[in-house]
Order: structure tokens, then sequence, then C-alpha cells
């Protein structure tokens, strides 16, 4: 096996120690950093899969995912000097009122294994907070999630505060309460029912 190949497997496997030193021994030997990242994104991509089928759960996709960030730490600052750096933004947060963020923070991490910029606004998010940040950023996608029915509203809000902003920046909403009839209904370009559902989505919205 190969050691990108090898690469791939720890994070499928979240194996983070031998992913920091595949990483760590690969850069010494100057291989690609950008050949070094598909490698990462693909095991994750892997892992995104698997949880989609009900193949592995929550706790395993945390794993992989610890294994990816400790990776990352290592080879970023060699992808900011060689000029690599993720294609697309996405503004995320949980709703006005709503505290819950372990779906959220789920959806952001699998983001980031995919090689997106996450900008990660946290929970009890007011609709001109999604909107000043998708202005600052420039980001395509802003990704709302709820898990209470009484803050749903806000995602309406929301999606009419981007637009009434002028801005082109689509919208995805997520999390136990929602479904894809509610996203139609306030006008959000998107609707994922998981994490991994949600990285396809994006990938979707940002290529259309």
């Amino acid at each position: 096996m190969s050691e990108l190949a090898e690469l791939t497997e720890s994070i499928k496997n979240g194996k983070r120690k031998i992913a920091v030193k595949i990483v760590t021994e690969e850069l010494e030997k100057n291989t690609d950093a950008g050949e070094l990242l598909a490698a990462l994104v693909e095991g994750m991509d892997i892992v995104g899969q698997r949880f989609k089928n009900n193949e592995i759960f929550v706790p395993e996709v945390l794993i992989a995912a610890r294994a990816m960030k400790e990776s990352m730490t290592i080879l970023e600052p060699i992808l900011v000097t060689a000029g690599i750096k993720p294609e697309h933004k996405v503004v995320i947060g949980t709703v006005k009122g709503d505290l819950h963020d372990i779906g959220k923070n789920l959806v952001a991490m699998m983001l980031k294994g995919a090689n997106f910029e996450v900008i990660d606004l946290g929970s009890d998010v007011a609709p001109d907070a999604f909107v000043k940040a998708a202005q600052e950023s420039g980001a395509e996608i802003v990704a709302m999630s709820a898990l209470l029915t009484t803050t749903m509203p806000s995602m309406r809000e929301t999606v009419e505060a981007l637009k009434a902003a002028g801005l082109s920046t689509k919208t995805m909403i997520g999390g136990a309460p929602v479904t894809r009839q509610y996203a139609e209904e306030i006008g959000a370009t998107g609707f994922a029912a998981d994490a991994a559902t949600a990285v396809d989505m994006v990938r979707d919205l940002v290529s259309a």
C-alpha cells in the first residue's frame, strides 16, 4: 500500500497518530502538499459515505474528524505557503433562540474535512449576524440548523434577510424537525437530513 493510500485508510479508521506520522514524514520527503490533502479528503469522503449508509455512527465520525484536524494542523501552513486553499466558503450556525450545536458542529467538521472553508458562528445566531458574515466572507453558502420547532421561523427570517441585503448567497437548512417541504416553503436553496448529505448538498450547490 502506498503512503497516500495508507493516509486515506488512517483517516477512514480514525488512526490520528498514524495519519500525523505519515503527513509529517511525507512533507519531509517533499511530497506534494496537494496530494496529501487529496488523500485526507478522500478518507473523510469515505467516512461520510459510511455514515450515510449507517455503517458507522457519530462517535466514529468524530474520531475520524479529529484525525483529519490534527493532520491538517501540520499540513495547513504548507498549503498556505504553496497558495493552496479551499475554493469555497460556507457560513454555518444554529439559528436565533436555539442553543443546540452538536449536529451543527458535526456538519462543520465534515465540511472542513471535505476542504471547505467554514465560518462557524456558533449557536443562537440572529439573521443579521448570518447576513454580516456572508457579506464579510463572500461565502457562497449559508447553512442553518435548528433543533426546536419554535426556532425554525428564524430560518425564514434569515433567508429573507439575505435576499433583502441583495446577496445571491445560497441557503441550506437542516435539523431534527426540519423537512424538505419547509425548505421549499421558506425559499431555502437546499435541505439536508444529516451531516454526510449536507456535504453532498453543499458540493452540489457550489457547482450548480
